[in-house]
């Protein structure tokens, strides 16, 4: 039982991570410091997608089913509305590229929201 709750909280971490590198940059306009964090984490996004890699957490998540002896992740909600996110069928190196794409252009278009607005109010400082 407990392997299969910290399969679960592994899964859940890696959708917040997901959420916290895609659209998760419009929390700086509240938060700007949070960037510290924000952009390593979509350093790490991005190279995991352009190298075709697989993030850590999926093996670990995948090894505390198996301690759980679970076979598959049929039942729970996170299999359901979860897993298919993160683990979408068919996921070809293409895709992955394409994902890696939209990161950095989704990022890169807020960050130049942040250093606008940064800069408008640095003007008006003067």
């Amino acid at each position: 039982m407990i392997y299969s709750l910290l399969a679960d909280v592994v899964l859940l971490l890696h959708a917040l991570f997901i959420l916290f590198v895609g659209p998760g940059g419009l929390l700086l306009f509240r938060w700007p410091r949070l960037a510290l964090l924000h952009v390593p984490s979509i350093c790490w996004a991005v190279w995991i997608s352009f190298s075709g890699s697989v993030c850590p957490l999926t093996p670990l998540e995948q090894w505390l089913r198996q301690l759980s002896g679970q076979i598959s992740y049929s039942g729970s909600f996170t299999a359901r509305y979860i897993e298919p996110v993160i683990y979408p069928a068919g996921l070809t190196q293409q895709m992955q590229w394409g994902i890696g794409a939209f990161v950095l252009l989704l990022n890169a278009l807020v960050y130049l929201c942040l250093f606008r607005s940064w800069c408008r109010s640095n003007n008006h400082l003067k």
